[in-house]
């Protein structure tokens, strides 16, 4: 660092300092107003940081999976922590690049990397059921695509969330808000 900072001139030091301090100030302001500490954990509630998720989050909580699953259980790898958070990283960017540009769609659906993991956790879950009592045995996404089988959602299409039309199918969607980013020293002195 020393030598990068004695090869420049003297009066561009400052203003670097100034513009790196003023992106870091900018990074940290976005990384705290857009709760990205919440999505290091499995609280579905983290998923509705973003009102898009509403309908998705409201199905999935009066479905029998609300009982024994949270969104990352079926979205997101859970074969190791690494692939789990590196997913979740790809993905929450992508998300968030769709959100910030206004581009989401009407429905949302998974993108292609997402249905693999998707079938990979409902066998995961469910083998002892497809093997023992029913007797269907168990596919991989990859055997779909080759149309040697169907999805688990071809046949289970309500499970865990019901037919989502469009972001306007559930009005009063009932969901946890997020906790205000105000910090409560802050609403104190603005009293």
């Amino acid at each position: 660092m020393k030598r990068f900072l004695s090869r420049l001139p003297d009066k561009l030091i400052v203003p670097l300092f100034v513009v790196l301090g003023i992106l870091a100030g900018l990074g940290g302001y976005t990384l705290y107003m857009s709760r990205a500490h919440t999505y290091l954990s499995d609280d579905p509630a983290a998923c509705v940081n973003c009102h898009v998720m509403a309908p998705y989050y409201q199905s999935w909580s009066r479905s029998s999976h609300a009982v024994w699953t949270n969104c990352n259980d079926c979205h997101s790898p859970n074969n190791n922590v690494i692939s789990k958070y590196t997913f979740k990283a790809a993905d929450g960017l992508y998300h968030a690049a769709i959100y910030t540009f206004g581009a989401e769609p009407q429905v949302i659906r998974p993108r292609a990397g997402s249905y693999s993991v998707i079938m990979d956790n409902c066998v995961r879950c469910h083998t002892q059921l497809n093997t023992e009592f029913v007797k269907t045995g168990t596919i991989s996404y990859s055997d779909v695509e080759h149309g040697q089988g169907k999805a688990c959602w071809d046949c289970h299409r309500q499970v865990p969330h019901t037919n989502i039309s469009n972001l306007a199918s559930a009005p009063n969607a009932i969901t946890p808000l997020p906790a205000s980013p105000v910090p409560d020293w802050l609403k104190e002195a603005m009293k």
